[in-house]
């Protein structure tokens, strides 16, 4: 018999209520990007990744729009990267205060601007740091802590593996994320799916899978294959949220015109809520390209919204696109 995603389960007493999350995506996940995977049926939320030096030292746009947490959005956890645990105790303390259900930890980013600094996947090779991060966070915040983590910065290292073992044993961590794919690789070349399981069965605390689930078809075969507690869905659902419908099995068609439209237009709206009209028309060039691929629109129509001037300009050009395929 297969495994039921639809089944709860508990990260450091936090109830979630299905084994399906999102996965935090640097740049992206903000609240309402979050807000509409939970519409769709997620899990549990975690943000994009947040600076726990900027939090700190008090950055207003990353304390006012980064750590901002929609009331519909819980259980939601806030992904804080950084390699100072005394940086890192004091921005969970803040982040507490904001509502979070519990605080991720990024120990897994490749991007060199982050690893340079000795966080991120810097950490997969300081395990004494690691861990004194991690516990930090807990005494910080009080709140159950997790961590993202790869198997280490090169193929064939492992370092990650063994750091899963120490974050638990020493550090307490609530829930492990692993993206079975090392640094190097980025978002790129097969998972080691069989890694993953190997991990998950060293380990006493629930394990979350990410890394190369862009179909129903192949997150129902990670789970099953892995053993893990729940996957966490991450680019496969930029501009697709109906993913999570798919694997909680509540859809098996792909979404209308009218309802890509629809979300493209949702997404508009709370992007000139979060930031104003003004910054939105820029901030949102990011999304179009994931709707208009859904759309099956071609160059013209994705160069239209690139230099649209304002989300009202991008408003009339979807508008002509409704309009096109409802005659």
């Amino acid at each position: 018999m297969s495994r039921d995603f639809n089944e709860p389960f508990e990260i450091g007493g936090v109830a979630i209520p299905n084994r399906v999350s999102l996965a935090p995506l640097a740049g992206i996940g903000n609240w309402f990007f979050r807000l509409q995977a939970r519409r769709f049926g997620a899990g549990l939320l975690v943000s994009e990744m947040v600076s726990s030096h900027a939090i700190k030292h008090g950055n207003e746009k990353t304390c006012k729009e980064m750590l901002r947490i929609h009331p519909d959005e819980h259980p939601v956890a806030i992904q804080l990267f950084g390699e100072d645990p005394d940086a890192m105790e004091a921005a969970a303390e803040i982040v507490a205060g904001t509502g979070a259900d519990m605080i991720d930890l990024n120990m897994g980013c490749p991007v060199p601007k982050v690893c340079k600094t000795g966080a991120g996947a810097a950490l997969l090779r300081d395990h004494d740091r690691a861990v004194a991060v991690a516990a930090a966070a807990a005494r910080g915040s009080g709140l159950p802590v997790t961590v993202k983590i790869r198997p280490g910065q090169k193929p064939g290292e492992t370092d990650g593996v063994t750091l899963a073992l120490r974050l638990q044993d020493d550090a307490g961590v609530a829930g492990i994320g692993f993206h079975p794919r090392h640094a190097s690789q980025a978002h790129k070349g097969k998972p080691d799916y069989d890694l993953a399981k190997e991990l998950v069965e060293s380990l006493d605390i629930p394990v979350t899978i990410s890394g190369g689930l862009k179909d129903a078809d192949t997150v129902r075969e990670v789970f099953e294959h892995t053993g893990a507690d729940a996957v966490m869905l991450a680019r496969g659902i930029m501009g697709n949220p109906w993913l999570f419908e798919e694997v909680l099995g509540n859809r098996d068609e792909p979404p209308s015109t009218a309802e890509i439209i629809y979300e493209l237009e949702w997404t508009m709206d709370r992007a000139v809520e979060h930031i104003g009209e003004d910054r939105a028309g820029r901030y949102l060039r990011k999304f179009y390209p994931w709707y208009v691929d859904r759309l099956g629109g071609g160059h013209e129509l994705q160069d239209s919204l690139q230099r649209a001037e304002g989300v009202e300009a991008a408003r009339e050009i979807i508008q002509s696109v409704s309009v096109a395929h409802a005659v």
